[in-house]
């Protein structure tokens, strides 16, 4: 947790310093992103928001994304975790939407992700989708892996 919180502090001196905001829709991650930037003393400069979107239910009811509105799209995937940044950005009216989306394991999800995979995506000022493999199946480190990576990809899009 520790090395997550010291993203976050740079992450929240951007923010603050642009008087910028941010809402984050995470899976996998199970609120660790969320957890993080929240962490940081004064977080509410900048936090508007965030979900954990772990199942099709909190899809549709947190996301307002209806099973019609998925079609093209499967969860764990890039175009996936840009539909929940922007989302975010969307239902919170703020600057900043961040995404995360994948399978931590031990086992692969049910598209055929091998655990260990993770889609994450930045929408706002700027835009960026990737994907992490870490070749693991252990739960927590994905976990921690999965969050690390997005408050990073968030961290390099503030800094564009």
């Amino acid at each position: 947790m520790k090395e997550l919180v010291g993203i976050a502090e740079q992450i929240a001196g951007r923010l603050i310093a642009c008087k910028q905001t941010i809402a984050v829709a995470e899976s996998s991650t199970g609120g660790l992103i969320s957890a993080s930037l929240l962490a940081v003393p004064g977080a509410s400069a900048y936090f508007l928001g965030g979900a954990v979107v772990y199942t099709r239910d909190a899809r549709r009811v947190l996301m307002d994304i209806s099973d019609e509105g998925m079609k093209g799209f499967r969860s764990s995937s890039e175009p996936y975790a840009k539909l929940l940044a922007e989302q975010m950005c969307g239902r919170f009216g703020c600057d900043w939407g961040l995404s995360e989306t994948g399978a931590t394991g031990p086992t692969g999800n049910r598209y055929g992700d091998a655990a260990g995979h993770s889609c994450m995506a930045v929408a706002g000022p700027a835009a960026e989708v990737m994907t992490l493999e870490t070749g693991s199946n252990d739960r927590l480190a994905n976990m921690q892996a999965f969050a690390a990576t997005a408050l990073k990809l968030l961290l390099r899009n503030l800094s564009e």
